[in-house]
């Protein structure tokens, strides 16, 4: 069988540069890592590092109707204020989760949402069916656009030689502005746990942001370390971590929920119904002695009773081996199991997620 061509993002002939070592993420052509995951982390943590995310999706909303179809089909309550912005969770009927999304107002008739890159055309696919009876165009202009995150405690003062008030913006709000004389958005989200923005603008202006963050203290970083960040911060991994056999309140993130916004979303029926209930499984941190889990791998009780299973895990230099999963909602903080490590029941304890925060 013939195997099927990576797609590659503007900025793959840097990376590759840059010393990037390339894998296939999704049916993108990603680094990996470039120094290596630890030093990359240091980076992030303690100072300053940049990851191409040009492989998510941007899709637009535009039209007299574009709020109140993203009110309708995103649980999270979102202004038509230009600037603002929020995270959100798009659902189906039964409550399970499509796809974790950024929604941004650039002006009260139109809408960014960034999309997880799996998800992308199947997300599109969705709007464009919920779309209808609205006053609104829903448009991918994924390919329009290349983004670069950047990250860490640092970043933000080093952008500032680019961009003298970029520590205005607010968290989650979104501007217009120029770099090297071109047109870009920058917005202030973050999938690390540090503060940091993303600039998404053309591939050329891109390139030359990469060029120019290669000369200016930031460190190119790949999806390694990036899996290692989100992992100790607490953010959710679409695909692993959530997908439409799970909702928003099994997996601790009930806060995206507004059930008394103006609007019925999607999903909402089997929100209520949960929230009155409870969820009987709810996703849990755990820190594990006696080696490193991998995804799908088993929680098991005091009893050698499995549990649940991994959705995340992974080797962190701050806490070792750390990983999240599907567990009981009755299993505390504190709770000692056990996890499958290659054939071994090893210890572990449930706890609170984010491992770790700043923000």
């Amino acid at each position: 069988m013939e195997q099927a061509t990576l797609q590659k993002t503007p900025l793959y002939d840097a990376c590759v540069k840059a010393g990037g070592k390339m894998v296939d993420f999704h049916g993108w052509d990603l680094p990996i890592q470039f120094e290596g995951i630890i030093a990359e982390h240091k980076a992030v943590r303690e100072s300053a590092g940049f990851f191409d995310v040009s492989h998510m999706g941007e899709i637009w909303f535009e039209g007299p109707d574009a709020h109140k179809l993203l009110q309708t089909i995103a649980t999270n309550n979102f202004k038509n204020v230009p600037g603002a912005g929020a995270y959100s969770h798009v659902l189906t009927e039964q409550g399970g989760i499509i796809d974790d999304i950024i929604a941004f107002c650039l002006t009260p008739e139109k809408f960014l949402l960034v999309v997880n890159s799996a998800n992308k055309d199947k997300d599109f696919a969705w709007f464009q069916k919920q779309a209808k009876g609205f006053n609104v165009k829903v448009t991918d202009a994924s390919a329009d656009y290349a983004m670069l995150a950047l990250q860490g405690p640092k970043a933000l003062g080093i952008l500032e030689q680019l961009d003298a008030n970029i520590k205005e913006l607010p968290r989650f709000n979104i501007k217009a502005a120029q770099i090297f004389g071109a047109d870009v958005y920058i917005t202030r989200t973050g999938y690390t746990g540090e503060d940091g923005v993303e600039i998404m603008g053309s591939g050329e202006t891109i390139n030359k942001l990469f060029a120019w963050a290669l000369q200016n203290g930031f460190k190119p970083c790949g999806l390694g370390s990036r899996d290692v960040l989100r992992l100790e911060a607490g953010y959710l991994l679409a695909g692993n971590d959530v997908d439409e056999t799970h909702t928003p309140y099994e997996a601790g993130y009930g806060w995206v929920v507004k059930l008394k916004k103006d609007v019925d979303f999607i999903g909402k029926p089997a929100m209520v119904k949960q929230k009155e209930e409870g969820p009987k499984v709810t996703l849990r941190g755990f820190k594990i002695t006696g080696g490193v889990a991998r995804e799908g791998a088993a929680v098991f009780d005091k009893d050698g009773k499995e549990i649940g299973k991994l959705t995340s895990a992974t080797f962190s230099p701050l806490f070792k081996a750390i990983a999240a999963g599907y567990a009981p909602a009755g299993l505390g903080e504190g709770a000692e199991v056990f996890v499958d490590v290659r054939g071994r029941k090893v210890q572990a304890v449930a706890v609170k997620l984010p491992f770790y925060k700043v923000l």
